[in-house]
């Protein structure tokens, strides 16, 4: 296994605050990311330990991805690893504040999978979470 990296930086008009809750808010990430239901699958709901389990995918036809929460550190630092069968790795959620109505959000991903594999799904990993980040920003930026 090799690791993989993909990250994507955007920029969203709403303060550090708001892209945080809307982040945090796990079960209602479906609203904005693409194809896909995240529910909370441990006692804790928020910080270091969550467990989250999401599923992209139309019907039965999809991908589990179950991540825990190994760093916390609101309204900037979210950090995840991905511990299901098939997706392996790391990801990181990191907002900083550009000034009181702007926020930069970086999103990445270490991925564990070999080479020619990643290869073949990250474009469509890369469009798939450019969509849903629009979304988002679309999303904070109308309210």
């Amino acid at each position: 296994m090799k690791s993989n990296h993909i990250a994507m930086v955007l920029e969203i008009k709403a303060p550090i605050e708001k892209v945080w809750q809307a982040l945090a808010q796990w079960e209602n990430q479906g609203e904005w990311m693409l194809l896909t239901k995240v529910e909370v699958v441990s006692k804790i709901r928020e910080g270091v330990g969550t467990s989250i389990a999401a599923f992209t995918g139309i019907g039965k036809l999809g991908l589990m991805d179950h991540m825990q929460v190994t760093t916390w550190q609101p309204p900037n630092i979210c950090d995840v690893v991905h511990t299901g069968r098939i997706i392996k790795g790391t990801g990181r959620f990191e907002l900083t504040q550009i000034d009181a109505f702007t926020t930069r959000f970086d999103w990445s991903e270490e991925i564990l999978a070999p080479r020619a594999i990643f290869l073949l799904i990250a474009p469509g990993l890369y469009a798939g979470v450019r969509i849903s980040l629009m979304a988002l920003r679309r999303q904070l930026q109308s309210v």
